[in-house]
């Protein structure tokens, strides 16, 4: 029997981790008034306690108009402190810290970003909904700057970071860049939503022209002591989206950009929500912790026509993840369903260098440990998916941990619980 590799160390550009496992960059909800809290503090440490290689915060955006949520995070100088003593629990706990930096695009409205959303092209997004305005050709190297930027307020010091003097305070070991999902880069890359005619659109060598300037200024920004990953889709998830044969050929530029690691996913969240999760949206809990009720209305009315469901089964994306592996040397990521120790063994066997997870975490903080210490072989996620309802209001947290549910919520999520173990 093939003895595994879950428990031994992996390197990823200048880091090593001590295991293969990486707490998946998940949107918290934990960031009152844009900034870190007590509730981002205590649920980080707790995944790193639990055994974790490396936990990621997510999403951190490089501008305040790239904010899709007023409870997201948004990295300026004075957040630095409080993401330093989040940092130093981490480690503090054996485990090493990353962050998830991004641009949301057109995902956002007025009241959140405090101007009309950009993308690669002007259009709707009828998930806001808003009206979205195109980015000019002098607005798009500042976006760029942006994530290098965002780099030197994150990172941990060191040699090749730039200037200034909050210059890589916050003490994080890796970056995650944010170039999947449905984000402003992925809104560049994507023909479905880039429809520009200068050198930014058309060909796909012109719509990864935004991906090569994010990662130039990136790069330059990590030095030599700071671990680039970067998320990256396999496919869009629907039809006029990008399909694996240029997503493919993404990742082999984004090698060629010195990136250290990729994390293999897929979807769009504003187009095919549900092909990055897997399951069903619980629509119910959904519009319950709605504040507005023009959307709660909406949503109850029309929510199961826009997040249709996609069927859940362990290791979602793996298929598709294989097809990467053979077409690129670097370290990869693989993140998608994976939820018991005998998948995530089978993932590791097949040539991925770490494991990704998210719901699983949520549920079980320590799962990591248990697998490790206890021989426990499945966590008791049933991706019932009340966390990602309840995150888009309030704070991410898992049905089973909580005991003060609606009844309608609670009948909900116990009906999408029997059916997940049918």
């Amino acid at each position: 029997m093939k003895e595994s590799q879950l428990f031994t160390p992996v390197k990823i550009g200048p880091l090593t981790l001590r295991n293969r496992t990486i707490r998946a960059a998940a949107f918290e909800g934990m960031c009152s008034g844009n900034a870190p809290t007590d509730l981002l503090y205590d649920y980080h440490r707790s995944v790193a306690r639990g055994g974790i290689g490396m936990t990621t915060l997510a999403y951190a955006s490089v501008t305040r108009d790239g904010l899709s949520f007023p409870h997201q995070l948004w990295l300026r100088p004075e957040v630095v402190p409080g993401l330093r003593r989040i940092t130093d629990a981490i480690h503090s706990e054996g485990a090493a810290a990353s962050i998830q930096i991004g641009h949301c695009g057109n995902m956002s409205h007025r009241a959140i970003c405090g101007c009309r959303p950009v993308s690669a092209s002007s259009g709707i997004n009828i998930y806001s909904p808003t009206l979205v305005r195109g980015l000019r050709r002098d607005e798009i190297a500042e976006k760029a700057k942006a994530f290098g930027d965002a780099v030197r307020l994150g990172g941990g010091g060191g040699v090749g970071a730039g200037g200034g003097e909050h210059q890589r305070e916050a003490g994080f070991d890796a970056v995650e860049v944010h170039a999947g999902h449905g984000y402003l880069i992925s809104q560049f890359l994507s023909p479905y939503t880039n429809r520009r005619r200068d050198e930014y659109g058309g060909s796909l060598g012109n719509r990864m022209r935004f991906m090569r300037m994010c990662m130039d200024e990136v790069m330059r920004a990590a030095g030599d002591d700071m671990a680039v990953v970067v998320k990256t889709n396999m496919r869009d998830g629907f039809r006029g989206g990008m399909e694996i044969g240029e997503c493919l050929e993404v990742a082999r530029e984004l090698e060629r950009c010195g990136a250290h690691a990729l994390v293999l996913s897929g979807g769009f969240v504003s187009r095919a929500p549900m092909y990055v999760m897997r399951g069903s949206m619980p629509i119910r809990t959904l519009t319950h912790y709605m504040t507005q009720w023009w959307l709660k209305l909406g949503v109850g009315m029309f929510g199961r026509m826009m997040i249709p469901s996609v069927p859940f089964r362990e290791a979602y994306f793996l298929d598709d993840a294989r097809h990467f592996r053979e077409a690129v040397k670097l370290p990869l990521v693989y993140v998608g369903g994976l939820v018991s120790r005998t998948k995530i063994d089978e993932v590791l066997d097949a040539g991925f260098d770490c494991v990704a997870m998210a719901r699983a975490l949520i549920n079980e903080p320590d799962f990591v440990n248990r697998m490790k210490n206890e021989g426990e072989e499945r966590c008791a996620c049933t991706h019932a998916n009340y966390c990602i309802a309840r995150m888009y209001s309030i704070e991410m947290a898992c049905h089973k941990h909580l005991h003060d549910l609606p009844c309608p919520v609670r009948r909900e999520v116990e009906r999408l619980d029997r059916e997940a173990w049918q």
